[in-house]
């Protein structure tokens, strides 16, 4: 941290311009007295209702009004931006007469101005993985709608909108002051009630379970955790049983305006990274902060040691016979980073570096755990495609199909900061100097300051995994050139290598303020062999041959013998990254030179701090 108090900003560079969504400005209008407005009719010299809660507004280059501070409902939104991925955020006010009508965006609405379908209505067109997920995404989002007083918002199939495999909220409704006793205090008994409309729908795979599950949460005393467990056990048998195929490839530019590249990703294809099994499954993209000879540094070092850890994570979840819970594979991810972290703050100390010249990195991670899951049929699918997203800073991950382009992340930058805390509307939060200046990065304060996010998804459908630094993102790159590049890549008209360079390349030619880098996953479930295809490691100068690697085929279940029962617990995890840690610190101890190598053209100059590096992080690294 700084002086003031704000964590490292960036380098002074042109005024970039965070990405906002609009929609094509379509909006959905709250409340009755939008209700009454006519189809056709133009709402203060503005808005076109182009039908019931639905307006235009044809005036998007000019601010709205802003709601008063005093607007519970419009708080509520606020606090609840971390769940943008299902739940609208206010995009303003539109006072017309004596009446204050709420307006909101990032809303389940089509780009020919139609809401998308309900769960109700399309729930039968599920299959029976997918209608699993859409259950477990409700329930998920119980918990922190249910502290804030507005759980009741998912007792209503028409509130619940679906895009793909995510649902999406058309509004939100205050428990409080409900007439009906269900929406004024609800409960899980309410919320079974809600989904056993969809019963008779169910697939015939799942309907017995789901059945049992709904009559569960309706039994006095249950608790969420037993809900979230059958409900998880259901899921994953359903996803184990789908094929999974998978390319991964990386690539990373240096951008015109800058003389050296801070950004590390993994895989990528160099003289220094190798393709081996780990690749397939964990993909890293760090953004380095601190100059020349810190954020390369620091950078590096992350991705580096968060591979060590990662694979003694893996290692021990291969043996176990049923899955863990997300929960706990949360926690240790959590944990891994915060490990990380203090080895780069470690660093920081040894060289005593302070304030603003402390190094750190971004991070975003995505982790394909291929759990074992047994089916009910006693065979063992060896795969259950789970994949973990864990950012820290400004980097994004993205999953994007032919139809649409989701953001999975949540930058930590002043302007979300001011938004969570319900102080300010995204867009007036962008209009601070300060606005891009991120809250947290890796290493540049002890584990314990740094709260990670992570977060659990289910490959279930062709797409796309995006991970990008800001050099990427920014302008509203990825969201204005997706559709172009996920249909070359997802119909394989061009192989993904070359797909990869030439999006990176056409990044550089829009923004080019920053280093720019991608890893892009490909993921295919529906393919008739499941098989999992890396780019063979080759040097730079072979970057642009054609001929593409035999694919490596993995098969998607196997048949073994029970074994006894032998679940991990979180102690035993804790003892495995707290090992894993003191095993890195060990490893820097010993093999110095084998670091220095990977960084020697960045890390030149810190050799002497190198050195009494080595006696320190032994000792102090798991002390923070």
């Amino acid at each position: 941290m700084n002086s003031s108090g704000k964590l490292f900003e960036r380098a002074a560079t042109p005024t970039i311009r965070r990405f906002q969504s609009q929609g094509f400005h379509y909006l959905w209008a709250v409340g009755t007295t939008a209700q009454r407005k006519n189809s056709g009719s133009t709402i203060a010299d503005r808005y076109q209702v182009k039908a019931p809660q639905i307006w235009l507004d044809t005036q998007p280059e000019n601010d709205p009004q802003a709601p008063l501070a005093s607007s519970e409902l419009a708080q509520t939104y606020l606090l609840l931006y971390p769940y943008r991925l299902h739940v609208p955020e206010v995009y303003g006010v539109c006072r017309d007469g004596g009446d204050e009508i709420l307006l909101l965006e990032n809303v389940p609405i089509t780009e020919s101005g139609e809401l998308q379908p309900s769960i109700a209505q399309a729930w039968y067109q599920g299959s029976a993985t997918r209608q699993i997920y859409w259950l477990w995404q409700i329930l998920e989002l119980w918990t922190p709608l249910k502290e804030l007083g507005v759980a009741s918002s998912l007792l209503s199939p028409d509130f619940i909108r679906l895009e793909g495999w995510r649902i999406r909220l058309k509004e939100l409704i205050l428990d409080e002051g409900q007439t009906q006793e269900a929406f004024a205090a609800p409960t899980l008994a309410n919320l079974a009630q809600s989904w056993a409309v969809l019963l008779p729908d169910a697939k015939p795979a799942i309907a017995e379970q789901v059945q049992a599950i709904c009559a569960l949460m309706q039994t006095p005393d249950v608790s969420y955790r037993e809900i979230s467990t059958r409900l998880n056990v259901l899921l994953l048998e359903q996803s184990s049983q789908l094929p999974l195929r998978i390319q991964v490839h990386g690539a990373t530019e240096v951008g015109k305006r800058r003389s050296h590249n801070e950004d590390t990703c993994y895989p990528i294809a160099s003289r220094t990274q190798t393709f081996d099994d780990l690749s397939a499954k964990l993909t890293i993209v760090c953004d380095g902060i601190g100059g020349h000879d810190g954020g390369e540094v620091a950078s590096q070092l992350a991705v580096q040691s968060i591979q060590l850890q990662v694979k003694a994570l893996l290692s021990e979840i291969a043996g176990q016979p049923e899955p863990l819970p997300p929960d706990l594979i949360c926690d240790q991810l959590a944990a891994i980073v915060r490990v990380v972290n203090n080895l780069i703050a470690a660093q920081n100390d040894a060289q005593n570096r302070t304030a603003r010249r402390r190094m750190g990195t971004t991070l975003v991670m995505a982790l394909q755990i291929p759990q074992r899951v047994t089916l009910p049929g006693g065979s063992i699918a060896n795969n259950a495609h789970e994949v973990y997203v864990v950012n820290v800073g400004d980097s994004r991950a993205y999953w994007i199909t032919p139809e649409y382009c989701h953001q999975l992340t949540v930058d930590d930058d002043v302007a979300v900061r001011e938004v969570r805390m319900g102080r300010s509307l995204y867009r007036e939060a962008l209009k601070r100097p300060d606005s891009g200046a991120l809250t947290q990065a890796m290493g540049t304060r002890e584990g314990h300051h740094l709260h990670p996010s992570v977060r659990r998804f289910i490959l279930e459908e062709d797409g796309m995994l995006v991970l990008c630094s800001d050099g990427m993102s920014d302008n509203g790159f990825v969201e204005q050139s997706w559709a172009d590049y996920a249909e070359l890549i997802l119909q394989e008209k061009f192989s993904i290598e070359s797909a990869v360079q030439s999006w990176l390349d056409f990044a550089d030619q829009r923004n080019g303020h920053d280093n720019a880098s991608i890893v892009l996953t490909h993921c295919q479930v529906s393919a008739a062999l499941p098989e999992m295809r890396l780019p063979l490691s080759k040097s730079i100068s072979s970057a642009d041959d054609p001929e593409l690697p035999e694919p490596i085929v993995i098969p998607p279940t196997e048949v073994v013998k029970p074994k006894k029962k032998n679940r991990i617990f979180l102690k035993s995890l804790m003892v495995l990254l707290l090992g894993g840690g003191a095993a890195l610190g060990t490893w820097y101890y010993r093999d110095p030179v084998g670091m220095q190598q990977r960084i020697r053209t960045e890390a030149g100059r810190i050799q002497p701090t190198i050195e009494s590096l080595r006696q320190l992080i032994p000792n102090d690294l798991l002390k923070r």
